[in-house]
Formats: C-alpha cells, sequence, structure tokens
C-alpha cells in the first residue's frame, strides 16, 4: 500500500492518526481556541510525518480570515508609489499576511472594486479611488480601511494618513517671490478631486493674495502629477498663440516636472536662467535632473508605513481615528535660481 501523497492527505487523516478529532485539528491550525502543549507537539508531529499541508481556502473559511490586506489606488504610472509600497512592506514583512495591490477608478467601469471585503481583512485606500458613499458604505460593515493621502468623510471616524501641503507651498511660493522677484507663477493642478492638489492650490493663492499679485487662470494648467500629462499640458501653453508671460512654474509633483523640464527644453526656455521651476515629493530622481530639481520633501514612505501599522491595529482591534498629518520640508537646488542644495530651513 503506497503512501499518500501531501496533496491527498485530509484534515480527518489528520485527526485519526493523531487520535483527536477534527475540531481539535481545525483548533489547533487557526489559533482560535487553545489546544495543549502535548496535542500540539502531536498534531506538528503527525503534519511532518504525513506531508499535511493545511488548505488555505479552507483555513480562510473556517477563521472567516483570509490573512490579505489589500491596497487600491487610482493608478500606479509613476514614481510616487515606490517609497509608498517601501514603507507598506516594511510592516507586512515578518506577519503572516500577503499584501494584493489592484487599480481603480469608480465610475469607469461598471465593476466591483477589485480588493475589499470578499478577499481581504482591511484595505488602504489611495487617494481618491472610492467615493465618500462607498467608503461611507464599508464603513457602516465595520470594515477596517485606513485612507491615505485623504481625509476620511463627514461623520466618519475612518483613520487617515497624508502630508502636510497648503503651509509647504505657501513657503515655497514665498521664496520664488521673495529671494528670485518671481511674480508669473504657473501653477499644476494634479488629478481632479485630488486633496493633496486641493490644498496645495489654495496655499498658491493665498500667497499671490499677500503679496498684491493678481490671479490669473491662464497660468493655471493640468499637470495630472503626471509627466506624459505635464508635458502635453506645457507643451500646448507654450505653442499657443495667445501664451502670456511667466518666469516660474510649480509643477504640483517631481514626476510632472519631468515633462515640464522636456517642454522647456524643446522651446529651449533656459531653467533657471529665464524661467524657476519647483516640483513636490523629492523623489529619487529629482537631484539628478538637469537642473537638480527644488522641491518639497514629503515622508512618502513614512505613509505607507504609518498607514500600514494604523490598518493591523484595526485588526487586532484597537481603536484609530483621526488624521496623521506628516511634516513636509523644502529642499533647494539650482531649478529655482539658487547656487547651493540646502533645506530652507536651514
Amino acid at each position: 500500500m503506497t503512501k499518500k501523497s501531501k496533496h491527498s492527505v485530509t484534515i480527518r487523516d489528520v485527526a485519526k492518526k493523531a487520535g483527536v478529532s477534527v475540531a481539535t485539528v481545525s483548533r489547533y491550525l487557526n489559533s482560535n481556541a487553545p489546544v495543549s502543549v502535548a496535542t500540539s507537539k502531536r498534531l506538528k508531529k503527525v503534519m511532518k510525518d504525513m506531508l499535511y499541508v493545511p488548505h488555505a481556502a479552507a483555513r480562510h473559511l473556517a477563521s472567516k480570515k483570509t490573512r490579505v490586506i489589500g491596497l487600491l489606488v487610482n493608478n500606479l504610472h509613476n514614481d510616487f508609489f515606490v517609497p509608498l509600497l517601501n514603507g507598506v512592506e516594511a510592516v507586512i514583512q515578518g506577519r503572516d499576511y500577503n499584501f494584493m495591490i489592484a487599480t481603480y477608478r469608480e465610475g469607469s467601469r461598471h465593476l466591483p472594486p477589485p480588493v475589499g471585503p470578499h478577499n481581504t481583512d482591511g484595505m488602504l485606500l489611495f487617494s481618491d479611488g472610492l467615493s465618500d458613499e462607498a467608503l461611507v458604505a464599508l464603513n457602516t460593515r465595520n470594515y477596517p480601511i485606513v485612507l491615505v493621502h485623504r481625509t476620511p468623510p463627514e461623520f466618519t471616524k475612518i483613520p487617515s494618513v497624508t502630508v502636510e501641503n497648503k503651509k509647504i507651498t505657501i513657503e515655497l511660493m514665498e521664496h520664488f517671490i521673495k529671494k528670485h522677484g518671481k511674480k508669473r507663477i504657473i501653477f499644476m493642478r494634479g488629478p481632479a478631486n485630488q486633496e493633496d492638489s486641493y490644498w496645495r492650490e489654495l496655499g498658491y493663492r493665498h500667497v499671490l493674495k499677500a503679496n498684491n499679485i493678481p490671479f490669473d487662470e491662464k497660468l493655471i494648467l493640468n499637470g495630472g502629477f503626471d509627466r506624459d500629462v505635464a508635458y502635453e499640458s506645457m507643451n500646448k501653453f507654450l505653442s499657443s498663440e495667445n501664451r502670456v508671460e511667466f518666469d516660474a512654474i510649480f509643477t504640483g509633483s517631481d514626476d510632472a516636472a519631468i515633462g515640464v523640464l522636456k517642454a522647456l527644453q524643446q522651446y529651449s526656455i533656459r531653467v533657471p536662467e529665464q524661467v524657476s521651476v519647483a516640483g513636490f515629493d523629492d523623489l529619487g530622481f529629482a537631484r539628478f535632473l538637469n537642473p537638480p530639481l527644488t522641491t518639497v520633501r514629503a515622508p512618502t514612505e513614512a505613509v505607507g508605513r504609518i498607514a500600514t501599522e494604523r490598518l493591523f491595529n484595526l485588526l487586532e482591534d484597537r481603536i484609530e481615528e483621526g488624521v496623521v498629518l506628516l511634516p513636509t520640508e523644502i529642499v533647494i537646488r539650482r531649478s529655482c535660481g539658487c547656487q547651493f542644495e540646502s533645506s530652507l530651513d536651514e
């Protein structure tokens, strides 16, 4: 008689060999009830001898846990997500959880979100991936969610992690105006309904008003926080017969700055001699651009790490609510017109 393969050994076979009930084996596998030390040792040895591999789906069904957390984003098109994912993975490592990433834009398809209560124990939601209504519905079901770069809907206590945008934009704009004498500053908006872009634009408008500089709608361009979108938008602006004068550009993100710099180069507009340029995020490539990019250093990896820690707290029934707002700082490089790299705080 041949020995059963590891694929054909069942939980009943293990229980019979160990002289215990199927329920005891289930409790041992799922750690959802006490099992004596002696029984645990016996079960461990029997499973090893029989080459028994627990069926993941059966374990999940029994425990009502998937051992998976999800991240739902609207796209993964640029380098911004690398440090964010590094922060998430740093927390997951060493835990008995898998990590699922999915892209989704509500309303673009008649399909439900690919990540949710049906396949994950909890979710990180980036920016505007779901509507407030969908979030409220999930929150009502007590499904664990932590928002990333987005504040929670009104009257909910969904925890959130984001970065400071308005104050730092004010500081950056003041640097353009007071250090370099700029007054015709282009502001490149991010994606529609994106909170980071909203707060940055508030900072932009605040500084113009505080310095008695008229707001000009023609200096507001769509950058989309994306190099291709920013390039097309800047190229269209520069090629227009009705182009207005400008002397600086706040690109809204480092990724968008790549597209902006390319468009300026094609029109032989020198940076920083003719036009100052600044980004946001301080991604790894920012200091290697030509010229090196003045930008806002955002703690993107820390955002991912803290958001994931807060999600695990929810999964372990610890109370988490409110918004964590992480500080940002300006990093000065040559693209704004300064000669030496430094922090604006130095």
